[in-house]
């Protein structure tokens, strides 16, 4: 399996085109494609600094020509959810006549859409890229390669990584930034690349504090480190 991270800009996308005129977020949180009728249905989390800006968003997707059916779910301030059918696009006509599969959520903000997309054989996927590239403007942000065993592994221990990633979520912005800092730095390198003093300097706060910050972080990373290796399947 051939996973892709695409930066993607479609010219038929109701989504894009909409984020690309008004200060709103799309993230899916469901999705099909309906090969019959040719239509991608999604359930879609949007969000916006404010009612207003929220409102317009949503009037504007709903009005979109390549909007099939719009149901609002629920709204509340700056947020909502709704279910939408589409048609299809260009480039998801191109992913699904080369064999591929979506593989994670959409994102989309500012114009253009994060897309998770997989392909079973590399030459496919070469030849699906080629294509997708006559009528859209894309950049791959990341490919990976797994094999059979590695995909196994993955499912087999998605609790264990669950709970890794829910150790990153439960950090504060603080305790994140100075870890990336620290260890940047080579705080946690042996020997030491940095000192306390050094990260304090950087962060323009006490020593202290930042030994309290790097402590508060390694516990809460180090506690679902902990609870991962008991559900890890080896």
């Amino acid at each position: 399996m051939i996973d892709y991270t695409l930066d993607m800009e479609q010219y038929d996308c109701p989504f894009i085109d909409t984020t690309d005129d008004h200060d709103v977020t799309f993230r899916a949180v469901q999705w099909q494609f309906d090969s019959a009728t040719r239509s991608f249905e999604t359930r879609m989390g949007v969000s916006a600094k404010n009612r207003d800006v929220l409102e317009s968003g949503l009037s504007a997707v709903r009005s979109h020509p390549n909007m099939q059916e719009y149901d609002l779910f629920k709204k509340h301030s700056g947020t909502a959810m709704i279910r939408t059918v589409i048609d299809e696009t260009d480039a998801m006509r191109v992913i699904t006549d080369n064999d591929g599969y979506i593989t994670g959520p959409f994102h989309i903000e500012s114009g253009s859409e994060e897309w998770e997309i997989g392909f079973d054989e590399a030459a496919v996927a070469d030849d699906a890229l080629a294509e997708l590239e006559r009528n859209n403007e894309f950049t791959v942000e990341s490919k990976s390669t797994f094999d059979i065993d590695d995909l196994f592994d993955l499912l087999e221990n998605a609790d264990a990584a669950g709970e890794l990633l829910e150790g990153c979520r439960v950090l504060s912005e603080t305790e994140r930034e100075t870890l990336t800092i620290a260890d940047e730095k080579g705080y946690f390198d042996q020997p030491r690349g940095a000192t306390l003093q050094m990260l304090a300097n950087e962060f323009d706060i006490s020593d202290t504090a930042v030994s309290k910050n790097i402590r508060r972080a390694e516990r809460k990373v180090l506690r679902r480190v902990v609870n991962a290796m008991d559900e890890l399947d080896v």
